[in-house]
């Protein structure tokens, strides 16, 4: 064996060991609680968020955040630090998640749910603040505990994140360990912790979430964003204009859900484009199109210098003066794939902008862009017509659909919507995901089924009545 690879060895039996230690602290914490009433658990959850969302905490913790990763802007920061984790924890509060959580009187069966044990779960350098939050308290509501692995550039702002959950739960007469952070965190530890917990909640890049469904363990992970967002003829452009801008600049565009193309059907294409321009955007000219992609793409792999970066600020690496009031980048597009790099993730103030005929164009072209990146995740429409929001529906590969409402801010759950307040967006089998539910507490948990005999059994019905017309078609 050479020198390297023994001390690669001996790095990942260090990496085994401590993390060994924290599962073994979490399991103790967790069968703490296992008995704890629905009352006490949603007592420790509040704790929870407001130990990080208070006044003047949240302002803190948002700051911490932007000034360690140096990604997004403080305005969506404290936006899901301050509101975010309110509304995750007013989402989940009402949920029964002790004991007998549902009767369904028809089939005589009782549901009653068990913790699922230790959740490793792993936050993205990319939303550090309001992750470790709603992960940590989607755990704990299942009476979890939970080890939280960071990307190494927001492991302090995890830590402070951390602590103070942990010292909220003290407070509450909780153990401490039912939250836990690995403070220097590795890829050798984050890779043990796969392995050594009971179930995984992996946010992150597409190679990380790989990791955790080929750990062994189960898992729930993420498939890779490109948010497609279709205008039609019907849409109020006025409204459609300013929530793509409220959409694309949130945060910097640091979500998965960020509108990376908007499609405009060719009667209101250039209304779109004016109204676009309105809101803040800068219309990108062809010689600014390979400008820019030479900054934001390096060997075909986004440039983590040039990501999640004001408009001013790619500009200046790609030798362009973008005025400062613009907001975001308009990137005409016409093709799809490697040799259209607008069509895929850019984790930018930039949007892909594409004219098409109609809505049958428009589905045909939201397919395509995610096939090539973000198949499964989501899409959007801005339309008044019945039929065409349920043509996208229908005719794309996606698990949410957002009407009319800005992309990045609604899919994983807001105010204005039903959906479950989440940072996790399964993808189904479209994105290599097992599940296309916003994931939440629910995911990580164990359900028994109590069975009881029917009063009346089933029948079976004359097999004229359950074949039907099939018999006579297969004679």
């Amino acid at each position: 064996m050479t020198t390297s690879a023994k001390i690669e060895e001996v790095a990942v039996s260090e990496a085994a060991r401590e993390i060994q230690e924290l599962i073994v602290r979490a399991r103790k914490a967790q069968a703490q609680i296992e008995d704890y009433t629905q009352e006490q658990v949603d007592e420790l959850i509040r704790g929870m968020v407001w130990s990080c969302a208070q006044p003047g905490v949240a302002e803190d913790l948002a700051r911490h955040a932007l000034e360690e990763t140096r990604l997004g802007d403080y305005n969506g920061k404290f936006a899901k630090m301050f509101t975010k984790t309110r509304a995750a924890l007013m989402d989940i509060l009402p949920d029964k998640s002790v004991g007998i959580i549902e009767e369904d009187k028809e089939r005589n069966i009782i549901k009653i749910a068990k913790p699922a044990g230790v959740i490793g779960a792993l936050a993205p350098s990319t939303n550090p603040e309001a992750t470790p939050v709603i992960k940590g308290i989607n755990a704990v509501k299942g009476r979890n505990a939970v080890i939280i692995a960071p990307h190494p550039r927001a492991k302090a702002t995890n830590k402070l994140i951390v602590d103070r959950m942990r010292a909220a739960l003290e407070k509450m007469g909780a153990p401490a360990d039912l939250v836990i952070g690995i403070e220097e965190p590795t890829m050798d530890k984050t890779q043990e912790l796969m392995k050594q917990c009971d179930l995984i909640l992996a946010t992150g890049g597409p190679a990380m979430v790989k990791a955790a469904y080929s750990s062994g363990t189960p898992a729930f992970g993420v498939g890779a964003g490109n948010a497609v967002i279709t205008v039609d003829e019907t849409a109020d452009l006025k409204e459609a204009a300013e929530k793509i801008r409220i959409s694309k600049i949130l945060d910097l565009a640091a979500s998965c859900s960020s509108d990376n193309s908007v499609i405009g059907v060719e009667a209101i294409y250039d209304q779109l484009l004016e109204a676009l321009i309105a809101e803040g955007g800068y219309l990108a000219s062809r010689d600014e199109y390979r400008k820019i992609a030479d900054v934001l793409w390096e060997d075909g792999h986004l440039n983590t210098d040039a990501i999640v970066q004001p408009p001013q600020v790619i500009g200046k690496m790609a030798g362009i003066d973008i005025p400062e009031d613009r907001k975001f980048i308009i990137m005409p597009e016409d093709g799809v794939g490697p040799d259209h790099p607008y069509s895929g993730e850019k984790l930018s103030p930039i949007m892909a902008f594409y004219k098409v005929k109609d809505i049958d164009e428009a589905v045909a072209l939201t397919n395509e862009i995610q096939e090539y990146q973000g198949k499964g995740h989501s899409c959007g429409i801005y339309s008044y017509s019945d039929e065409n929001i349920l043509k996208l529906g229908m005719g794309t590969k996606t698990a949410r659909v957002m009407v009319n409402q800005p992309q990045a801010p609604s899919n994983s759950g807001n105010l204005w919507n039903g959906m479950r307040q989440t940072f996790s967006l399964g993808c189904g089998t479209w994105g290599n995901n097992s599940t296309c539910d916003n994931i939440n507490w629910r995911h990580l948990i164990n359900v028994t089924w109590i069975s009881k005999p029917l009063e009346q059994p089933k029948v079976l019905p004359p097999d004229e009545e359950l074949f039907g017309d099939v018999i006579g078609k297969l004679k």
